[in-house]
């Protein structure tokens, strides 16, 4: 009788432990986007409220940056920055409007793909900032483009909004 109850209440133990596990990666699959989201979007939207002085008024020293000091380094050589106060502003208003629409989680594959190729233009840009900062950008970028937006989004939002409308869809559950 007592390896009877032993095994009832192993198979217990495991049972629950299975539930609870299942419950922990149903959460973590609802909440691992958001977090990715914020996590990718503050680097980038802190470093966008420094180009400006004002709406669309670029500030000297993000203009300084671009025409002086910011290089592009490709294969040994380095390079200015092509039309440095075109890319200043186009860098600026994408630091703003993508982490924004990532938070939001708006076009959040969209979103995550261009602050990827920032990563990138960032990183020819600082070549020795790859461990520290442009490897968990790209990591970041990849899994959001990967996974998409998660259920706590705009995005998730609009595809169910969009999907309850369509012909058929009290068939297939939505």
């Amino acid at each position: 009788m007592t390896i009877m109850n032993a095994r009832f209440s192993l198979s217990s133990v495991v049972q629950a432990v299975g539930c609870a596990v299942g419950v922990l990666g149903r959460l973590a699959r609802a909440i691992a986007p958001l977090v990715l989201r914020i996590a990718l979007a503050l680097p980038f939207f802190r470093s966008g409220l420094t180009r400006w002085d004002g709406f669309l008024s670029l500030s000297q020293s993000a203009a300084y940056l671009f025409e002086e000091e910011f290089k592009l380094h490709i294969f040994g050589s380095v390079y200015d920055i092509p039309m440095p106060l075109l890319a200043a502003h186009i860098t600026g208003i994408a630091e703003i409007v993508l982490p924004i629409m990532l938070v939001l989680g708006l076009g959040t594959r969209f979103a995550a793909l261009g602050l990827l190729v920032m990563t990138g233009v960032i990183q020819l840009v600082v070549p020795d900032g790859w461990a520290n900062f442009h490897l968990p950008w790209a990591a970041m970028a990849l899994g959001l483009i990967a996974l998409g937006p998660g259920p706590l989004s705009l995005d998730h939002l609009l595809e169910r909004l969009c999907h309850a409308g369509a012909p058929g869809s009290e068939r297939r559950g939505l």
